[in-house]
């Protein structure tokens, strides 16, 4: 059973597993198929990633303009601070993000459709990071925003070490720079 909670942009979800605890251990399912469908969330993923990240790594703002991506995420080990942008053109809600912190304590997933710039901050000393994607990745077609883009003003938390950011995320052009036409049909 899992508790689906819509955030403040339509279709982008929290949600959280029922957990089996005891003295050995625990038991959580992490997805099923009829409970996700029922609430609107595509349930064939075709490519499962993962990433292990150290204190202060902020990847993202990312997407894809072909072979667009839903992603599924949680946080296996850790904590981090997940954001996802509307990119969708005529969207009411272009332009805006939704951030959430995931920890592995309380094993919350997080809902990202297709249509969105995403990216996290490792706000623990590290973090393993996975997700179930609705496509696959195809580098010809991948695209960015910087973090820290004024136009989008994302409140990343305050950290008491550096960002660690990638050389190619701080070369892409600003959100008001785009255009995200590839984005309208997930509109």
């Amino acid at each position: 059973m899992f508790k689906f909670e819509e955030q403040a942009i339509k279709g982008v979800f929290v949600i959280t597993p029922q957990v089996f605890g005891d003295s050995r251990g625990y038991f959580a399912e992490t997805f099923k198929a009829p409970d996700f469908e029922a609430v609107g969330i595509p349930t064939v993923f075709v490519q499962d990633n993962e990433s292990c990240s150290s204190k202060g790594v902020l990847r993202g703002l990312h997407f894809q303009k072909e072979h667009t991506q839903g992603k599924l995420v949680r946080v296996t080990s850790g904590c981090v601070y997940d954001v996802a942008v509307d990119v969708r053109p005529g969207s009411p809600t272009y332009g805006q993000y939704v951030g959430v912190t995931l920890d592995s304590e309380k094993k919350q997933m997080f809902w990202i459709p297709a249509g969105f710039a995403h990216g996290f901050l490792v706000l623990s000393d590290s973090a393993t990071f996975t997700y179930k994607c609705t496509d696959v990745y195809d580098p010809t077609s991948e695209g960015g925003i910087p973090w820290n883009d004024p136009d989008l003003a994302v409140e990343w938390p305050k950290l008491d070490c550096e960002y660690k950011t990638s050389e190619k995320d701080g070369k892409h052009p600003g959100f008001k720079e785009q255009s995200f036409d590839w984005a309208e049909k997930w509109r």
